[in-house]
């Protein structure tokens, strides 16, 4: 028979501790941001096809598909190298605090997106997407941080989870406005709501507390408080979980970028072969793309569980695996299907599920990295997969111009997962870890 005192304790594990009103309006701040965030990146897949067949004709390109395909594929290279570039973001967050880093990064992509609204040409574009990715880059990194250090120890596990539903809800949004403003109003309509993330950039800046580890951190080390945070996650004590973490995170980027940029295209491409006209092949890629979202919103909330029973390696290891064989099956077999345009979008949904890897990486890098280089080390992890995509869609573009077809070059990036297999067992297992200070 249970004692008082079991019964006391077991009552005690079951009931989480209660979120104050800082932490609640903090997580909604970054969950909004991290939303928008999202919407914004898949705008310009969504759009990519309407716009560059308006902007290559003025600059002085025929807008054929092939040169669409490599011009797409060369502006969202351009995109993540912005991307990469954000790791400036995570220095400035550990010297100058979360929320107010925060907050410029959502800014900066939101005025940006909405300048790719007056583009003129491609050039223009591809400057503001640019702009853009060094904004959205740096959200993450900080979103994830603040969440892990302001959120209690037994619930910043699954709010790293519903953190990470938030990127997936606005790709979900995107599709949803593509399907109704997109096709009313065109492509510029689309990059002008880009510029709604203001109002949240604001939010965030005026109402939610800077978290009470990186206060501490600020007080507790002032032998170390300008010492270089870029430096610091190269030293003996960081350097290999800062490379391993980077591969495992340039593994991710290439092989979920890849489908899911070019997924709305395949799928236009398979429903226009099905005989849908232009316009319902745009509203069914709206529809794929919103399917592809929910499938990613439920994997990311069934990871936390699964990493807290099997560990975060094991857990890495089983969405890695279903990354390359969804990313294999979708784009190698049913793309070329007479067919194919259901089993290429049910794949699609499996794709988003384990596309739901993302949310481990905001649970588990911060369990690596004290308060003091926390948001650098996230910040340069994420940036270094981002310049590794860029390569690659670099080469996914002139693979697709030069064999004319685009399911074989995107079934090929499987294999990244398969390098990643062969690096997880070099990350540090932090199952059971608190986050350290």
């Amino acid at each position: 028979m249970p004692t008082t005192l079991d019964r006391q304790i077991s009552a005690t594990r079951a009931t989480k501790t209660p979120l104050n009103r800082s932490q609640i309006t903090g997580f909604w701040g970054a969950w909004a941001g991290w939303t928008l965030d999202g919407m914004d990146s898949f705008i310009y897949a969504l759009v990519l096809a309407p716009a560059l067949t308006e902007l290559l004709p003025r600059s002085g390109y025929e807008a054929t598909p092939a040169n669409i395909g490599l011009a797409g594929s060369i502006l969202f290279a351009l995109f993540l190298v912005g991307w990469g570039l954000s790791f400036i973001w995570g220095p400035l967050a550990d010297r100058f605090g979360r929320t107010k880093v925060l907050a410029a990064t959502i800014f900066t992509f939101a005025i940006f997106t909405g300048l790719a609204a007056t583009a003129h040409n491609v050039w223009e574009l591809g400057i503001y997407r640019f702009c853009a990715g060094v904004g959205i880059g740096g959200e993450w990194a900080l979103a994830g941080t603040y969440v892990a250090e302001a959120w209690p120890e037994d619930r910043r596990k699954m709010g790293a989870g519903y953190l990470q539903t938030g990127y997936y809800a606005g790709f979900f949004l995107a599709a949803a406005l593509n399907y109704t403003i997109g096709a009313a109003f065109g492509w510029r309509a689309m990059f002008l709501v880009g510029l709604f993330p203001v109002v949240v950039s604001i939010m965030v800046l005026l109402r939610v507390k800077e978290t009470d580890k990186w206060e501490r951190a600020e007080t507790a080390q002032p032998h170390v408080k300008h010492e270089s945070s870029l430096k610091a996650i190269f030293n003996a004590q960081y350097r290999k979980r800062t490379i391993v973490a980077a591969v495992l995170l340039t593994v991710a980027i290439i092989g979920l970028w890849a489908g899911a940029v070019y997924e709305p295209s395949a799928v236009v491409q398979l429903a226009t072969k099905a005989g849908m006209d232009k316009h319902d092949a745009a509203r069914m890629a709206s529809i794929a793309t919103g399917l592809l979202s929910i499938g990613t919103i439920v994997g990311c909330l069934a990871l936390p569980p699964m990493a807290e029973k099997i560990g975060r390696r094991k857990t890495l290891a089983v969405y890695f695996v279903g990354m390359a064989a969804s990313i294999a099956l979708a784009f190698g077999w049913a793309f070329y299907l007479p067919n194919g345009l259901v089993p290429f979008i049910a794949l699609l949904v499996v794709l988003g599920f384990f596309g739901g890897n993302f949310a481990l990486f905001s649970l588990w890098l911060p369990e690596q990295f004290e308060t003091r280089v926390r948001a650098t080390a996230f910040a340069f992890c994420t940036s270094v997969g981002r310049f590794f995509g860029a390569i690659v869609n670099f080469g996914i573009g002139a693979m697709v111009l030069n064999m004319k077809t685009l399911g074989v070059p995107i079934a090929i990036t499987a294999v990244a997962f398969l390098i990643g297999l062969a690096v997880i067992p070099l990350a540090p297992e932090t199952k059971g870890q608190e986050l350290p200070n």
